[in-house]
């Protein structure tokens, strides 16, 4: 096995592990520009634990975990160790050749967000998390899974977001290639994997990245850059060669080693803006004065374009949380390139609308419309993360205003809401059970509510809107496009009534969606629609099967009559239910005639 390591101001490395008992097995500079250090083993072999025991240019002496290391030991040990180089026998070849059509735009995307680590006490291998993770989601009709990050992390606490091996799967799990077999599972299903990528920061543990070989290489050597106030951990130095081919290397591991379907980049605004988080005079502007950080600026477009040239199929999603402009527009027209952006201003304002009692909505309307004034500025994500049901803020359940029942019928509102709007919904896993309580990482999911109608409900209503919107491709196929939505009633402030069309391909279907979030029924509610004809009944959140109030069930068929409304040439009679939304389906035909 040959060993390398880049520790370019160190004044010894060696190799140790437990083929030779941890005694050192000194390196060779590869030269004297590069910073590389070598040294082929006769011993070593697969599975053997191994660190860099390197002594600093002031004597000390150091271990070390490989930068670039393949595995690792299971934590809370923190050796790297020597992997199997055989190759993987995939099975997902179909899969593979035809995934683009999400990148594409021409299938849908719905995204299952995992911790893998709290889905279920008692599972822990890649195995079983592919067959149990694959087969509820399946179920529930979502697209793609995103996992937040498995690469190796010192601190389960972290939710993986403090990365010490990057190029590591945890071994929580198993070996790298029990993580292959769970990615080619999830294919062989169907289902898309994304993952979660850190690229803004890393933690300082003594045998990790930080300091690596007794001065700051990978972390900027300026706290004020170097140092990350909120997360107590470092920077990288984006302007340093060697670190930016570290971090591109990484992105393209994941996609060509584990056929990862995309990344989600965490805390990209952080990365964006050398004042995020500073006070003043805790942070240095850049070379025009300004706040803007022009070297993890490049970095990230660095990135985007070569995954784009080596994989142009694959996600590239930003966690994003500014107004920066161009986020996912083409590297070549002055954006970053992502493919998608995550839109926490829509989460923002929706969770705060149906946070409030609904006596009080009529005052907050506009927040439900907002959202729509700028939907087309970039291709977005519609997120219910992990992030809105930790650190006290509450579970979805418990965000919603009114009584339990109000809640429940909240939330199912909330998810047809969110699957009707023109972006991808993603939702943390767990949302489907409508806990109280919010997550707790050190528990696995309450699944024991799926035995309560009222739980169950919200897990059977969310399995039959992905199943609505494979059969009525207008709820996402012209997400990017503006003219894929209109309105047909935003300013019903008085009875938090919302009304609009979503347009299928050549306007030749169309689902108009109704909401009412307030515990007041509407009878005989008319809604515009563009043509005569029969609609058909897509989504009635408020029916008894998802333990709604079956106030008035609404007939599978709906007719139309030619008196005017909202803007359209036709309208029907509905009778909307108590907090719910309903979706109403129409083609027009080639005949001449509509259903």
């Amino acid at each position: 096995m040959r060993f390398a390591v880049w520790a370019p101001n160190a004044r010894a490395v060696a190799v140790v592990g437990d083929w030779n008992d941890w005694r050192p097995e000194p390196m060779e500079r590869v030269d004297a520009a590069s910073g590389i250090w070598s040294v082929l083993s006769t011993t070593a072999t697969a599975g053997h634990c191994y660190k860099f025991e390197i002594t600093t240019s002031e004597g000390r002496t150091i271990r070390k975990a490989d930068p670039f290391a393949r595995q690792t030991e299971r934590p809370p040990s923190d050796a790297s160790v020597v992997p199997s180089f055989e190759s993987f026998d995939w099975s997902d070849d179909e899969w593979m050749n035809g995934r683009g059509v999400t990148l594409a735009g021409t299938s849908p995307m719905r995204v299952y967000e995992v911790h893998l680590g709290s889905w279920r006490r008692g599972v822990e291998t890649w195995d079983e998390l592919a067959e149990q993770v694959g087969e509820h989601v399946t179920r529930l009709g979502f697209t793609h899974v995103e996992l937040l990050p498995i690469a190796e992390h010192p601190f389960g606490g972290s939710w993986g977001y403090q990365v010490s091996g990057y190029f590591a799967p945890t071994a929580r799990f198993g070996d790298p290639d029990g993580c292959r077999r769970f990615v080619d599972s999830l294919h062989r299903r169907g289902v898309g994997v994304i993952v979660d990528w850190v690229p803004a920061h890393f933690p300082k543990d003594d045998w990790s990245l930080g300091r690596f070989d007794g001065t700051p290489l990978y972390e900027h050597p300026d706290p004020r850059r170097g140092e990350h106030p909120d997360w107590g951990t470092y920077v990288f130095d984006y302007g340093r060669n060697e670190v930016r081919n570290f971090l591109v290397a990484n992105a393209l591991y994941w996609l060509d080693e584990f056929h990862v379907d995309g990344l989600r980049v965490d805390a990209v605004a952080s990365m964006l803006y050398l004042d995020y988080s500073r006070n003043h005079g805790e942070w240095t502007a850049n070379r025009h004065g300004g706040r803007e950080h022009l070297e993890a600026i490049e970095l990230i477009q660095q990135t985007n374009t070569v995954v784009g040239d080596e994989f142009p199929d694959v996600l590239m999603i930003a966690e994003e949380s500014t107004a920066w402009p161009g986020v996912t527009h083409p590297v070549s027209e002055g954006g970053l390139g992502f493919s998608h952006k995550w839109n926490l201003g829509w989460m923002h304002d929706s969770l705060g609308y149906l946070e409030h009692d609904p006596v009080h909505r009529a005052h907050h309307h506009n927040e439900m419309t907002f959202a729509q004034l700028y939907a087309y500025n970039e291709r977005f994500v519609l997120p219910l993360s992990h992030d809105e049901v930790v650190h006290g803020k509450g579970s979805l359940l418990n965000k919603m205003g009114g009584d339990d029942w109000q809640r429940f019928a909240g939330l199912r509102a909330l998810l047809a809401w969110q699957w009707s709007m023109p972006g991808s919904p993603l939702l943390f896993m767990g949302a489907e059970l409508a806990p109280w309580q919010e997550w707790n990482d050190a528990s696995g999911l309450p699944w024991h509510l799926m035995d309560h109608p009222s739980h169950r409900g919200v897990h059977d209503v969310l399995a039959e809107m992905s199943r609505s919107a494979d059969a009525f491709p207008a709820l996402w196929q012209r997400d990017d496009d503006p003219a894929g939505f209109q309105w047909l009633d935003a300013d019903d402030a008085e009875h938090s009534m919302y009304a609009f069309l979503r347009w299928g391909e050549h306007g030749s279907s169309a689902v108009a969606c109704i909401a009412n979030f307030t515990p007041v029924p509407r009878p005989g509610y008319r809604v515009g629609l563009p043509w005569n004809g029969e609609w058909e009944l897509a989504l009635d959140t408020d029916a008894a099967a998802w333990w709604g109030s079956g106030h008035r069930s609404i007939d599978p068929v709906v007719a139309t009559d030619d008196e005017a409304w909202q803007g359209q040439p036709s309208s029907a009679l509905l009778d909307v239910g108590p907090m719910s939304m309903v979706w109403l389906s129409g083609t027009r035909r080639t005949d001449g005639s509509e259903s």
